[in-house]
């Protein structure tokens, strides 16, 4: 059976967003072993996949009665947010866990998981919004609380943005008035990698775009999933009326 490596929900809908997944599970095709080599404790890991994303997307994704796009294969697979020359987009260590499947993949191989995984998704995404050039792009990603050696990191979630922060900036004013939410700008990671996602769908096409990363303890379970799905709608039907053209 061929692997699908991206899907689409809610092509039709009418809102004026566009959620992405990038990092939605942690499914390996049966052609790579289906695990790649790692133990089970590591494919639930954070390294696999960007754990309680899938399922908050998708909810926000509802709220905002908007379509969603996300990515059916591991990150270890092939990192569908790096762009196609990133050395970090075929990873073979990743925070402390040597990655098998990956330690003899060449340069071949690597082009090969590109045109079987990589550019099928990205162009699912394109596809969609070169018939709905209004849309906002709005990218769901979670971060581990701690990474080892490091400290505990105190975000309930982050906002990403590159120079185009039209979008984030109208987001983070309306979250900074949450009192319960500790938010980070550019938090835990940088706003901007060349030739990422952000970059590929909205930064290049001058469309409004914003990239939510949420603590996963926060957003494990189903429930809280739903809850940060609908909490955060109204505030990016809020943020997007704000923005400037």
């Amino acid at each position: 059976m061929t692997h699908t490596p991206f899907h689409i929900e809610g092509a039709t809908r009418k809102g004026r967003f566009l959620v992405t997944c990038d990092h939605a599970t942690n499914s390996v095709p049966a052609e790579l072993g289906g695990s790649l080599g790692l133990p089970p404790e590591d494919m639930a890991r954070h390294i696999a996949y960007d754990i309680g994303a899938l399922g908050t997307a998708r909810a926000l994704a509802e709220a905002l009665d908007s379509p969603l796009v996300w990515s059916d294969f591991s990150r270890l697979v092939i990192d569908p947010n790096r762009g196609e020359d990133d050395p970090t987009l075929l990873m073979r260590l990743y925070d402390g866990s040597i990655i098998p499947g990956n330690r003899h993949a060449d340069a071949a191989e690597r082009q090969r998981r590109i045109e079987a995984y990589w550019r099928p998704y990205h162009a699912a995404v394109a596809g969609l919004l070169d018939t709905r050039p209004e849309l906002a792009l709005v990218s769901v990603h979670s971060f581990t609380p701690q990474l080892r050696g490091r400290l505990p990191r105190p975000w309930h979630l982050g906002i990403l943005h590159a120079w185009d922060a039209r979008l984030s900036d109208a987001l983070l004013d309306l979250l900074a008035r949450q009192p319960d939410l500790v938010v980070g700008r550019n938090e835990p990671y940088p706003g901007h990698l060349p030739g990422d996602a952000v970059h590929r769908h909205a930064l290049k096409h001058a469309r409004h775009n914003t990239l939510i990363e949420l603590r996963n303890d926060l957003i494990a379970e189903p429930e809280a999933q739903e809850d940060w799905g609908r909490r955060l709608a109204p505030l990016l039907k809020t943020a997007l009326a704000r923005a400037p053209e």
